[in-house]
């Protein structure tokens, strides 16, 4: 990314912060666009300020603008960052928050009447994996838009929401979702390792039949469904372990409880 860039000021480099960061380095941000805002970042954020020189600040400082600030705290910190950041803000600024539940009326009462974004990255945006999902108010522009789309696909890809109560479907899908995936890895694990195998072995075979069924669904053009039909021969053992998959208390009903109590939750933290 070489455009001219001002100052971007991320707020909080905890897990998600850091990551955010990754990947802004490792996608071309230039270091000395960056400042990094939080009393207690993280280990690996601190490495990489030190590593990077990047700009490092407990606070605000008062004398300085961004262009663009990205708020990377958890929901329960945002009411006391908002007062903290304000004297970042002008007219012209940019801000963007992941925070779940926090709404954009929420950043308008207490920012004012300016562009503001909400994105939901996922933690894979590390590796500059992440898919995020992002929704504006009226005040992004053209350029304001394209200027944000740039940076947040160095992260992965960038989905625009038409509106913004998805947000919260967003955050228990993709947001949450490498959470989900983790825990899948460590089920088939622990399955095998009841039947017998080796824990690490378990562990790698899961891990890598998921790194691989991905790149196959990256690469194929075949619907999903599509893709798990071709693995399942009638009467065999793939079809035998679906049948327990599929039945009426197995996966889909329990994503089905597992999403909605995530919505249900970006919602109460709205309120």
């Amino acid at each position: 990314m070489n455009d001219n860039l001002g100052i971007i000021a991320l707020v909080g480099a905890g897990k998600m912060g850091t990551a955010i960061l990754s990947g802004w380095l490792e996608g071309g941000i230039p270091p000395s666009s960056m400042m990094v805002i939080d009393p207690k970042p993280s280990i690996e954020a601190t490495a990489k300020i030190r590593e990077y020189n990047i700009a490092y600040k407990n606070i605000p400082p008062q004398n300085i603008k961004a262009e663009i600030v990205l708020i990377a705290v958890k929901p329960h910190d945002i009411d006391t960052v908002i007062p903290i950041i304000k004297s970042l803000i002008e007219e012209t600024t940019i801000v963007i928050s992941i925070a779940a539940g926090k709404t954009l009326a929420y950043f308008r009462k207490n920012l004012g009447d300016i562009a503001i974004i909400r994105a939901m990255p996922n933690i894979a945006a590390t590796v500059k994996c992440s898919v995020t999902a992002v929704f504006a108010n009226k005040k992004i522009n053209s350029n304001a838009h394209q200027k944000v789309n740039k940076l947040l696909s160095i992260l992965g890809t960038v989905e625009w929401l038409l509106k913004e109560e998805d947000m919260d479907i967003v955050t228990a899908l993709s947001g949450s979702g490498p959470a989900y995936l983790f825990y899948l890895i460590e089920c088939m694990a622990n399955a095998a390792c009841k039947l017998g195998l080796p824990q690490n072995l378990s562990v790698r075979l899961a891990r890598d039949t998921i790194i691989g069924s991905s790149e196959l669904i990256r690469q194929s053009t075949d619907e999903i469904s599509t893709l798990r039909e071709n693995v399942t021969s009638p009467g065999g053992t793939t079809e035998k372990a679906l049948s327990v998959l599929l039945g009426k208390d197995g996966m889909q009903a329990l994503f089905d409880k597992a999403l909605a109590a995530a919505q249900m939750r970006s919602k109460e933290i709205a309120n």
